[in-house]
């Protein structure tokens, strides 16, 4: 039998009523997380901003880019509510919409703070699908990204997954010169696992991790390693 998908996008794409759609506060509840995040450009010469930038990045991937030059078409495309709705601006003269291209896309993405944005997309994402009445479940598990290759190493991601809504809630870039048992801590600090179950693999069962669990964090979550 294969394995279910660990990304909740391909499920949203096809079965709709797998998510929740968006309130009306939530979108710009991400954007002006987003817009927190710090910006890599020099200030002189930006056309667009930050927020609007990487919130059209992430909807067109959500409606199936898979690549910078798809996500460009998917905005150029879209119709002018929706690009409101993620930050885009219209020249107040001329009444145009100015929609970030290919060339900017791709120069945020490559500039930004990865770790960070993974860091505020998860939060938010913690906030919106925290299940009332029901005891949130993490699993945390690494990754390599097919296809990905930074230095000659393929990008290796670790996890932390909630299992009831398949949603990435945080995540960390693993280094070539590193391993999953140092970022298994940092991953988990940022977010709120009062009375949540976290299962990981064998991997993360050493000495260092299980000291974290002891010191004043095994009272509010619970590790479950899974062979």
């Amino acid at each position: 039998m294969p394995a279910a998908r660990s990304s909740p996008i391909p499920a949203a794409v096809t079965d709709p009523e797998h998510a929740r759609p968006l309130a009306v506060g939530d979108c710009p509840g991400l954007l002006e997380r987003l817009a927190m995040l710090p910006d890599p450009r020099d200030r002189r010469g930006r056309r667009h901003t930050l927020a609007s930038v990487l919130g059209v990045s992430a909807a067109a991937v959500l409606a199936g880019a898979r690549s910078v030059a798809a996500i460009a078409e998917w905005a150029a495309d879209a119709p002018w509510p929706v690009l409101a709705a993620l930050g885009v601006r219209r020249d107040p003269l001329t009444r145009r919409c100015h929609v970030p291209g290919e060339a900017t896309i791709r120069r945020v993405l490559a500039r930004v703070d990865g770790d960070a944005v993974d860091a505020t997309v998860g939060a938010w994402l913690a906030d919106r699908l925290r299940p009332p009445g029901h005891r949130r479940v993490l699993a945390v598990d690494g990754k390599t990204l097919r296809g990905s290759a930074r230095d000659g190493h393929q990008v290796h991601l670790l996890a932390a997954l909630d299992h009831h809504d398949r949603a990435v809630l945080a995540q960390r870039d693993v280094p070539a010169a590193t391993n999953e048992i140092a970022l298994f801590a940092p991953l988990l600090a940022g977010l709120d696992l009062a009375g949540a179950v976290v299962t990981a693999d064998a991997l993360c069962r050493c000495r260092h991790n299980a000291s974290y669990a002891e010191v004043g964090v095994m009272p509010r979550w619970w590790a479950v390693a899974l062979v």
